[in-house]
């Protein structure tokens, strides 16, 4: 049974596992969107830190009412800690969001603008800049990023070209296809943009930077991937 989607309101769902440093920053800066038709989804992913107990102050201070904060009883992963989220959103459009990251203050805005504006679009990314936590002022532009019609051709020749933590997608592409798959560890982003272009989804990503990404010792993708 699919139920109906709040009009304009933005689902922002934020797989957590051991980000106590760093959530209440995100947070902050989510609180602090030019668009505020906002629920904020956390999936607390069994954390051994006190990222609950970080969460739930931050609620307490700022008395933002609109966030739900999922404690899962065992550890599930990224890809299902995040799916879980997106079964909790009810917005017409779901955002996702890195724990350890912040965001533009305009990023929301200027993505549900240029999904409403664009009706072909169903999944918009951004541009962000990269920082080592340790020298928060020393950011880069990414640089492996493609736009328009050069999406789809990469993603043919098994490029990957889009960030998924800047995404932005109809929820209604999620009633459909449903959330990301838990057989391709540290390879879930890249299959997800594929599910979407696979099903007839149009993908672009924003030349805007909106996002920042922190680079740490500790952050899941290091992994699979080297800086």
């Amino acid at each position: 049974m699919t139920y109906p989607r709040i009009h304009r309101l933005v689902s922002v769902v934020i797989p957590c596992y051991n980000a106590e440093h760093y959530i209440e920053e995100c947070l902050d800066h989510l609180y602090q969107q030019t668009y505020k038709d906002m629920e904020i989804i956390i999936v607390d992913d069994n954390s051994k830190d006190n990222s609950v107990d970080t969460i739930e102050r931050w609620k307490a201070r700022t008395n933002f009412t609109a966030l739900t904060l999922l404690k899962l009883p065992r550890n599930v992963g990224f890809s299902g800690a995040l799916t879980c989220g997106f079964f909790l959103a009810q917005g017409e459009y779901i955002a996702i969001h890195d724990a350890d990251d912040y965001s533009h203050r305009d990023r929301l805005l200027k993505q549900v603008e240029y999904l409403e504006t664009h009706q072909d679009i169903d999944f918009v990314g951004t541009n962000y800049l990269a920082f080592q936590n340790e020298s928060v002022h020393e950011k880069s532009l990414s640089n492996w990023l493609s736009y328009d019609e050069d999406i789809k051709a990469r993603y043919a020749k098994g490029d990957h070209c889009v960030s998924h933590p800047t995404a932005m997608f109809r929820a209604s592409a999620f009633d459909k296809i449903g959330g990301l798959t838990r057989n391709m560890n540290g390879a879930e982003d890249y299959e997800y943009v594929v599910k979407f272009i696979q099903n007839g989804y149009g993908i672009n990503n924003l030349p805007d930077v909106l996002y920042y990404y922190r680079l740490h010792a500790e952050q899941r993708s290091r992994e699979f991937y080297s800086f």
